[in-house]
């Protein structure tokens, strides 16, 4: 169950440690994957642009859990190297609360905003109904959306990245199989693309929880002096909040963009539907590899090994560059065939639009790795504060520029996708500048877990 990442080959033990958390959220990709394809091609362009804004709300919304069970598994993952097994039971207990409260706030939110969501993203009146059709049944799964992330989190940071990887094979599959069944067989439209993905996230979601507590009941067992502590909830609330933060600004960012591009029509939205799942498909691997490279960190900083730190930042640096220029020049160069997975081919103004949206960001996925590296590393060195500036940093210039850029007639739409890349390279300097700065006092282990200032 534990694999304890502060021995060994500092690369074969980071490999063994990310491969299955990329081939995990590789398939969690096939979520929203399957629905696109599956929509796209059974029910037009009109349903992908409906489908496509609300896949930029949910991942907002998944966001904010996401970052608050990658929070808290930076706790467990230090509690761990430090091998203080009472703070890392009462550290579940602890997060296991604060993330099903936020779950229960978000569904009373949604719900109860539908209408003010749909109007706050500009979408199309041809498409309102379709959009809150698809809404109305996708919010329903944010508990299951909550469970998988907390016993993954929890798991991961233990060392053991491959449970979470099968339950997701699981769903996956059976999400694909639902919506074909679902949308193609039974005709349920959007609806049943949104039903299939629900069910799907509850099958990986209790499937998970139910595995932690029967093979490895000793992490949830309740046992004398162990219980919910406002220490604990304090710990867990300011590296969860300052993590989900910077996730939520990262998707809130998608989501202002979002806006803008549907106030260019229904092509662009759909261009720009289909080219978000292919662009984050394609820089997955780096951006979980990252979260790899933090949990590896943050054992280490617990365990109190610099040396071991320093080594692998320089692993990984090197990996994930690597990876990002191998994947550019394939997303570069098979843009138009990538598109056709999406799209019909007779639809030649999305597909056009499309490439064009790849063969810009898509040339620069090496700078987003990086970013991804910082974020990690200033997470488990007990700065997450320093994630969030560089996500305020990446998305705020991103959406500025958006807007900027967009609005000079020489550039329309094109200024949308030329402003990604930069608000990458100008974060990506900020933080390595940062790390050159402080990165030897940081390593030391020194900083408290609890600190979260820059």
């Amino acid at each position: 169950m534990e694999h304890s990442l502060t021995q060994g080959p500092v690369m074969k033990t980071m490999l063994r440690f990310a491969v299955p958390m990329i081939l995990g959220d590789l398939l969690q990709q096939c979520y929203n994957i399957a629905d696109t394809v599956i929509v796209g091609q059974f029910l037009g362009a009109d349903a992908l642009a409906a489908v496509g804004s609300a896949f930029s709300l949910m991942t907002f919304l998944t966001s904010i859990l996401l970052g608050l069970a990658m929070g808290s598994g930076t706790v467990f993952s230090i509690r761990f190297g430090q091998k203080d097994h009472q703070g890392l039971k009462e550290g579940i207990l602890a997060s296991f609360a604060l993330l099903g409260l936020v779950t229960v706030l978000l569904n009373v939110l949604v719900f109860a905003g539908i209408d003010w969501i749909i109007a706050i993203l500009q979408t199309p009146a041809s498409l309102v109904s379709l959009m809150r059709e698809y809404l109305v049944v996708i919010f329903c799964g944010l508990a299951g959306i909550f469970l998988y992330n907390f016993f993954a989190s929890l798991l991961r940071s233990l060392g053991n990245s491959v449970v979470p990887l099968l339950f997701l094979a699981v769903s996956a599959g059976l999400n694909i199989l639902l919506d074909l069944w679902f949308v193609a067989g039974l005709n349920r439209g959007v609806a049943g693309a949104a039903e299939a993905t629900v069910l799907s996230q509850y099958v990986s979601g209790i499937g998970i929880a139910i595995y932690t507590k029967v093979k490895f009941p000793q992490l949830l067992r309740r046992e004398p002096g162990v219980r919910l502590r406002w220490s604990r909830v304090k710990e867990i609330t300011s590296f969860s909040s300052l993590t989900c933060l910077q996730q939520s600004i990262m998707n809130l960012g998608i989501l202002a963009v979002q806006g803008l591009v549907n106030s260019f029509g229904t092509t662009v939205m759909a261009a720009f539907a289909a080219g978000v799942k292919i662009d984050a498909f394609a820089y997955l691997p780096v951006q979980d590899f990252g979260n790899a490279f933090s949990i590896f960190i943050a054992q280490n900083y617990g365990a109190r090994q610099p040396d071991r730190i320093r080594k692998g930042i320089r692993v990984a640096v090197a990996t994930s560059l690597s990876f990002g220029v191998l994947i550019s020049l394939c997303v570069y160069l098979f843009a138009q065939p990538l598109m056709t997975l999406f799209i019909d081919p007779g639809e030649t103004a999305v597909i056009a639009e499309g490439v064009r949206y790849l063969r810009i960001e898509g040339a620069f996925y090496c700078l987003i790795g990086l970013l991804f590296l910082l974020y990690g590393l200033y997470r488990a060195l007990g700065r997450p504060g320093m994630s969030v500036v560089l996500t305020v940093v990446s998305l705020g210039l991103r959406v500025a520029l958006a807007y900027t850029f967009s609005a000079l007639p020489a550039l329309g739409v094109v200024g949308i996708w030329w402003s990604v890349p930069i608000g990458w390279l100008l974060a990506d300097a900020l933080g390595v500048g940062y790390y050159l700065v402080k990165g030897k006092f940081l390593a030391t282990g020194k900083v408290s877990p609890a600190q979260d200032q820059p």
